[in-house]
């Protein structure tokens, strides 16, 4: 059985214990910019530093049309206590003939290093494998950025591999370490080991 597409229109609203995982909105603006503006922040992805409140707001535009078309998206990461938008996770591409997909997120700077990415990262593979029904996800980061690959192990993904020069970012071609993980893999003692593990980064 394929995924239903029909949840990408409505997507679904995930929950931790310290985070609310759901599709973003207009008046998340200003949590966003607090964050997308931070050089650091954008240094490893594929956007740019946000210059100004505004381009914060057409990006939301853009992920707000995503969802009317019914396309793979992106949520935004809020803190439960604070009611704070902190970051954002999504898919990047599924492939539903091999249901395949890969996943892709940023975080405010003010809240790395206290295992958040990598709670919401495992509920999204959750849903990606429970509701989704998806059997393999991937994820990658540039080689200079081996936090975020900390972020993969702990979620229970394993490294695959170096793809050299597999990304052009900023000016320059970058190598990128892959990651995946795969529904079976979620069944064993290596996901109970990942769920019960790390608070880290």
């Amino acid at each position: 059985m394929l995924m239903d597409n029909s949840l990408f229109t409505s997507l679904p609203t995930l929950q931790t214990s310290r985070l609310i995982i759901r599709p973003a909105r207009m008046g998340d603006a200003r949590d966003l910019y607090e964050y997308c503006r931070d050089p650091e922040v954008a240094r490893h992805v594929l956007w740019e530093a946000h210059a100004s409140i505004h381009h914060t707001r057409i990006y939301l535009r853009s992920l707000l049309r995503q969802y009317r078309a019914g396309l793979p998206a992106t949520y935004v990461i809020e803190l439960r206590q604070e009611r704070k938008v902190i970051g954002t996770i999504g898919l990047m591409w599924i492939q539903q003939d091999n249901r395949a997909a890969e996943i892709g997120y940023s975080l405010n700077r003010s809240y790395w290093n206290r295992g958040l990415m990598t709670e919401a990262l495992g509920e999204m593979l959750r849903f990606c494998f429970h509701t989704l029904n998806l059997n393999r996800v991937e994820a990658q980061h540039e080689t200079d950025n081996p936090a975020s690959g900390a972020v993969m192990r702990h979620a229970g993904m394993r490294h695959e591999g170096l793809l050299r020069q597999r990304i052009y970012n900023k000016g320059r071609f970058v190598d990128v370490e892959l990651y995946a993980i795969l529904r079976t893999d979620c069944e064993g003692p290596h996901a109970r080991e990942a769920e019960h593990g790390s608070h880290s980064p």
